[in-house]
């Protein structure tokens, strides 16, 4: 039976492929390198020949293992299924933590999600079982610290499918968020393909204390370099400062990365990273992470002189840090917390607390919820309760069992803290408030990591602020968010106030050890000829995938704009979660959520639009491309800046494309968007000269030329026919390569990966 851990022979054996790897590299090179230089080139498929342009080249990666949640890996495992292989190349792991609701508790919600998915979790648990992944069970705990439990390890590779991977960059793994067709790629043996990213440096100074926490670092950082700021790039920690932060606290940070963008985060293995693979019960790991230091840091040059090796170098003093708030509505409207009240009356944001909640991948360990006990032992000694809601996530049955032996569970609870399953629930949109009336304007605080509109509870009207556990619990007991826990008091019950001290630093390692978690892991069947995977007929929540057709060689004529999206589109606004993520298995049915959330650049309405040929207007954008398809219409899609922001979901990518979608011409893209549409046979063209995109009018049928001579780094013409008979032409650039250009062709590059491409 395979082993649920990273083993010592493994690790050891990517070692020395990283190293031979290096030796290559740096004579091609000729200079000192980063640590993510050096976990991304070890990688690299063929060194001696890779083109080695940061910003340009493409790198062809051999990634060290591959990790799915539940949500994304039905369709990752369906395609995969597309691809005929008898088993995932790569040690590859299935995590069940998406489609847990949370309502009313720990228990029952388990058991609700038990039922309503059962079709589901039978579906991932025999295809785990048939194709040699092992599979964690509902409730197991959420994919990222499971990650982080079980399988990260220091100078490692890995994808996921989930754009909060990079959590495992806070043990020094190089570990990006992909689509599921990248996935299937690297489970069918052939390499992962990336954009060689550029890299940022952030180096830390000072130490950690009293309030602020690594939250607040990430939060800081997401307020200078904006959510496209890392874009193609990978955030680099490096300086003194990295060793008050302990291995999970830097998780956190790279997990939040995400949100700047970047196609991943990473810390350089030290101390705290050896104390934490050492109290998960991975020592062997330690010791062989001692033995290989020239692979684990940066060269001495790029510590001493870090301004000379990265394209932009940030300074963070974590000594004159103060906590943080973020929001609403985006990741980088970066505030402190001594701002926010003045933000509060300006803005109007409503001051009252609505809910407060306390976990998600992002702060779900025992550390965060150590601090976060801390504080609720300081308000209940003086006889408080909270004052809104406080819901807390575990991240895993380990911290779950962990906190409730250790006492941090019963410290939440006693002040009137709801746990939840450990699972992504309220994060991901599966919260099932009934507080609200619908479209209820109301604030609600969490330590999550995103914030989008309708992204947690499906109300737009509901305005999301992110801030660190501590800085959640201590405005969980004020019930208002101009409250200042630095400096503010509170009425205390028997008369006179209270005030917060500073959260003391709580232990990230328990000094009992954890409570492993035995019952959650099922590995993969020994002997699997015989399963079958499990697939109703009739389902309403699985749908054997049918292949795309090929490109018919033609150029795209008057197509119809079937959008043109206004402002900020991430992929909640293309294909929104809540309750469609019970559809993530079946295209058919969850395409009907297609462009939902997103604003109508005519009109300022979401998710309606126009139908040209009809002339009937305020339709759902789903219903008119099934109108067109019906008529064998394809159509166009326009977006804004950073189009298909957040989460790595393909079906963002793949219901336009199964609703007939032949291009998406935006100002700009995101990374993981990008990469989905070129997946799915979907042309992703941007704008030459960006205000190009006022040009677009909503009667305009758009016209996409010379594609037989589509080539890399080569201009696309494209003409914008508007209603009233004239034309203009704008020109579209596009960033595929020679094998994105055959995927475009074939149809998809699934269909390139089953001809043996």
């Amino acid at each position: 039976m395979p082993s649920i851990e990273s083993s010592p022979d493994f690790v050891a054996k990517a070692y020395q492929k990283i190293a031979a790897n290096l030796q290559v590299v740096r004579k091609r090179l000729g200079r000192p390198l980063t640590y993510a230089e050096k976990v991304l080139l070890g990688h690299l498929d063929n060194p001696e020949k890779a083109e080695l342009e940061a910003g340009k080249s493409y790198l062809y990666l051999r990634p060290d293992r591959v990790a799915m949640q539940d949500a994304t890996a039905q369709m990752a495992i369906l395609q995969f299924m597309q691809a005929q292989r008898p088993s995932a190349a790569v040690p590859t792991t299935v995590h069940c933590d998406h489609l847990i609701q949370a309502r009313v508790g720990a228990s029952q919600d388990m058991a609700a999600a038990l039922d309503a998915n059962r079709e589901v979790y039978d579906f991932l648990a025999s295809a785990s079982a048939k194709y040699g992944i092992g599979f964690w069970k509902p409730g197991a705990g959420i994919i990222h610290q499971v990650v982080l439990e079980h399988y990260a390890f220091p100078g490692g590779m890995m994808i996921g499918t989930d754009s909060h991977t990079p959590n495992a960059g806070g043990l020094g793994m190089f570990a990006s968020g992909v689509g599921g067709a990248d996935a299937v790629d690297v489970m069918a043996g052939f390499p992962w393909e990336v954009l060689y990213p550029k890299l940022i440096g952030v180096r830390l100074v000072g130490e950690l204390s009293g309030w602020a926490s690594p939250k607040d670092v990430i939060l800081k950082l997401a307020g200078i370099l904006t959510v496209k700021g890392g874009t193609n790039r990978v955030v680099e920690y490096l300086g003194p400062g990295l060793k008050s932060l302990s291995c999970t606290g830097k998780a956190t940070i790279t997990n939040m990365g995400a949100e700047l963008g970047a196609t991943t985060s990473i810390f350089p293995y030290d101390e705290r990273m050896d104390a934490y693979l050492r109290g998960t019960g991975r020592a062997p790991l330690a010791d062989l992470a001692r033995r290989h230091p020239e692979l684990l840091g940066a060269d001495v040059e790029v510590e001493r002189e870090p301004q000379k090796f990265f394209d932009r170098l940030v300074e963070i003093d974590l000594s004159a840090l103060e906590p943080y708030v973020v929001g609403p509505h985006t990741p980088d409207l970066a505030r402190t917390i001594s701002e926010l009240a003045q933000a509060v009356s300006k803005e109007g944001y409503p001051d009252h607390l609505s809910y407060a909640l306390v976990g998600s991948c992002t702060n779900s360990s025992y550390e965060d919820m150590g601090r976060a006990a801390e504080l609720a032992d300081q308000a209940k000694a003086a006889g408080l309760k909270v004052a809104t809601p406080l819901l807390i996530t575990p991240g895993s049955e380990q911290v779950r069992a962990t906190i409730e032996r250790d006492g941090q569970m019963a410290s939440l609870q006693a002040v009137g803290a709801l746990v939840l399953a450990n699972a992504c629930g309220p994060c991901i949109g599966q919260w099932k408030r009934e507080d609200l009336k619908p479209g209820e304007t109301n604030s609600i605080l969490s330590s999550f990591n995103r914030n989008f509109p309708k992204r947690n509870d499906g109300n737009a009207s509901t305005l999301s602020f992110l801030a660190s556990p501590e800085t959640v619990v201590a405005l969980a007991f004020a019930g208002r968010l101009s409250f200042n826990p630095l400096k503010d008091s509170l009425p205390a019950p028997g008369g006179g106030s209270f005030t917060f001290s500073p959260p003391k630093p709580a232990p990230d390692l328990p000094a009992k050890g954890f409570i492993e978690d035995v019952q959650g892991y099922v590995a993969p069947a020994a002997h699997s000829e015989g399963i079958a995977v499990k697939v109703a007929a009739g389902s309403e929540r699985l749908q054997v995938l049918t292949p795309f057709p090929p490109w018919d060689g033609k150029d795209y004529v008057q197509l119809p704009v079937l959008l043109k999206a206004k402002g900020k589109c991430t992929t909640d606004h293309i294909s929104p979660a809540g309750p469609w993520l019970r559809f993530r298995g079946h295209l058919d049915k969850i395409s009907d959520n297609m462009f939902n959330g997103a604003v109508n650049a005519f009109t300022g309405e979401a998710g309606k639009g126009k139908n040209l040929d009809s002339g009937e207007a305020g339709l759902p954008f789903s219903k008119i491309a099934r109108e067109y398809k019906a008529k064998g219409i394809r159509w166009v899609a326009v977006g804004d800046e950073n189009y298909g922001e957040g989460s790595s979901r393909e079906h963002a990518a793949m219901s336009p494309r199964f609703l007939g979608a032949a291009a998406v011409i935006t100002r700009s893209f995101a990374r993981i968007h990008e990469s989905n549409l070129k997946k799915q046979g979907i042309l992703p063209l941007t704008f030459a000269n960006p205000s190009d995109y006022d040009k677009v009018e909503e009667a305009d049928r758009i016209s996409i030329l010379g594609l037989k001579d589509l080539a890399p780094g080569k201009p696309v013409r494209a003409l914008l026919h508007h209603a009233d008979g004239s034309s203009e032409e704008v020109q579209l650039r596009h960033t595929l390569n020679h094998e994105q250009i055959e995927w475009f062709r074939a149809g998809s590059a699934l269909n390139v990966l089953k001809g043996g491409g």
